[in-house]
């Protein structure tokens, strides 16, 4: 099985050819948006950090924005720092230019200012663009696709029959090579003595029973029980009775392989396989995190529905609510609900979804991409100071 996919000089391969503009701080945001929307088809990210973080958040924030730029589907980046945040401008520059594609920079304080900045920028962009739009796509194994999992906005439906066929497109891309990535460690608890079950060796269950305790204990410092707030009033809306059936549905997407290890958030793999990447359970921020960790292409069940996309990856939603499906057309790429009717199997339904993550890694575009759904966020562990 084959798609046409962007090689990139490190030689990963992408299904999107963007241009990635990177914002290191809040501060630089507003003009990496002033640049994206005067150079038509590049993509500004909406930062909302990068200054007075501190230990481990800091080191998260500057792992994740480098990461982005060296996602496969980013075929060249402008940066833009404000010149005085705590994210180090020149490092993010260096370290995704390491990969060999086209990689720039602006500096607000030292070009004099929004204005200025902007016109550099645009500048900038444009002769990014023209490299970029000679990168040719090339006929490349489907071992090369890189996926993301993700549910959101769940209900009795999900657990019942879209995790579970996620689970079933997860395992023939797996078996055929691919990345596959897991996350939401909030949605482990209860049920990560079943994942860790499916761990290649000990060292790596003991690594995901980690991330589960510190995820409790992070809550539990803020005088919070997790078992409180999960499920969310839509899940329990929605019919499902505890953060454990949550979980125990939420898992289903991983399908059945091996798990080869555990990511930190925005980490990029070694090697391919199904890994767990540590994440809260907000959609966005777990997205945003697969991407860093080198996800191309995401699928995203959801029961009551949500419209949420990504900036660099299309992201394909799967409903197994009729009604869901129904009510909300414009943002659900595919019915999974005969499941529930008996109409189809879940492996049935799973065939369907790897077939479709094959239409968008040929170019397909899933509804959220073409109706510029972007939504992006950077997790956060710890307070700004």
């Amino acid at each position: 099985m084959e798609f046409l996919g962007y090689r990139r000089p490190d030689g990963k391969v992408g299904i999107r050819n963007h241009i990635l503009i990177i914002p290191t701080s809040v501060c630089s945001s507003t003009v990496a948006f002033h640049i994206s929307q005067q150079v038509p088809g590049t993509v500004a990210l909406a930062n909302q950090h990068g200054c007075c973080q501190i230990g481990a958040d800091y080191e998260q924030t500057l792992r994740t924005l480098i990461n982005l730029g060296k996602n496969p589907n980013v075929g060249a980046v402008l940066v833009v720092g404000l010149g005085c945040e705590g994210i180090p401008i020149h490092q993010v520059v260096a370290e995704i230019r390491a990969t060999g594609k086209p990689v720039d920079v602006v500096v607000i304080q030292e070009v004099g200012g929004t204005l200025r900045a902007t016109a550099e920028g645009v500048r900038k962009m444009v002769e990014l663009t023209r490299q970029v739009d000679q990168i040719q796509p090339e006929i490349t194994n489907i071992s090369e696709l890189s996926l993301a999992i993700e549910c959101g906005g769940s209900d009795f439906t999900s657990g019942l029959a879209s995790n579970p066929a996620a689970g079933i497109a997860a395992d023939l891309l797996e078996a055929a090579g691919g990345n596959v990535m897991l996350s939401e460690t909030t949605e482990f608890i209860g049920a990560e003595h079943i994942l860790a079950r499916r761990a290649k060796s000990p060292a790596v269950a003991e690594k995901l029973f980690k991330i589960v305790r510190d995820c409790e204990e992070r809550a539990k410092l803020s005088n919070f029980d997790l078992r409180d707030g999960q499920p969310t009033p839509g899940n329990i809306a929605g019919g499902i009775s505890s953060i454990e059936e949550k979980s125990l549905g939420c898992i289903y997407k991983a399908g059945h392989a091996l798990i080869q290890g555990v990511l930190k958030y925005g980490e990029i793999p070694s090697e391919k396989g199904l890994y767990i990447m540590d994440s809260p359970g907000q959609d966005v921020d777990s997205v945003s995190g697969m991407l860093a960790s080198g996800a191309t292409v995401v699928i995203f069940t959801t029961g009551r529905g949500t419209p949420t996309g990504s900036p660099i990856a299309p992201v394909i939603k799967i409903t197994a609510n009729e009604r869901t499906f129904k009510m909300m057309e414009d943002n659900m790429d595919i019915d999974a609900s005969g499941i529930i009717s008996g109409e189809e199997t879940i492996e049935q339904v799973g065939r369907r979804i790897f077939d479709e993550i094959l239409k968008v890694a040929n170019g397909r575009k899933p509804k959220a991409e073409l109706l510029g759904h972007q939504e992006f966020g950077i997790y956060k562990i710890a307070p700004t100071f």
